[in-house]
């Protein structure tokens, strides 16, 4: 007859049970009871929530995604400046930034001016066809192909 001990503890370790004995009213560290949250670290728990501090956080429209009408000029060199123009880019809380196809991993310096345009700088990149992708709280959206000129 086999035993099947290793299999049970192999899973229940994956499955992060405990395998600690545990005596009701004896909290031990590393044990783990289900529901008991933070009261048996001796951590405050969250007390109620401050109204104001909610007030002040911007609401995102998660609905409304964004798209690119035209990209002013449609050349342009590294270090210039382009104005990407378009709608539902929300508001300057819910705007997550600019990236460019051609230099994807490069940080874009960009100034939200309102919901329906940006002002990038373009980054160092290879000369060629590169796309403009913005991403606001309702998705991503892309231009038409900008010519990026050698600088």
């Amino acid at each position: 007859m086999r035993t099947y001990l290793p299999v049970f503890l192999g899973s229940a370790l994956a499955f992060g049970l405990s395998l600690v004995p545990f005596a009701p009213g004896h909290a031990q560290e590393g044990a783990m009871v289900e529901g008991a949250g933070y009261t048996m670290f001796n951590t405050e728990s969250i007390k109620g929530s401050d109204t104001s501090k909610l007030e002040k956080d911007p609401v995102c429209d998660r609905s409304k995604r964004p798209s690119i009408g035209k990209v002013e000029p449609d050349e342009a060199k590294p270090g210039d400046k382009v104005t990407i123009k378009g709608e539902n880019f929300g508001s300057k809380e819910c705007f997550h930034g600019v990236t460019f196809s051609a230099a994807p991993k490069d940080k874009i310096d960009y100034q939200f001016v309102n919901e329906t345009t940006i002002e990038a700088v373009v980054p160092e990149a290879k000369a060629g066809m590169s796309f403009i992708i913005v991403v606001a709280g309702g998705g991503s959206a892309q231009s038409k192909p900008l010519l990026i000129h050698a600088k």
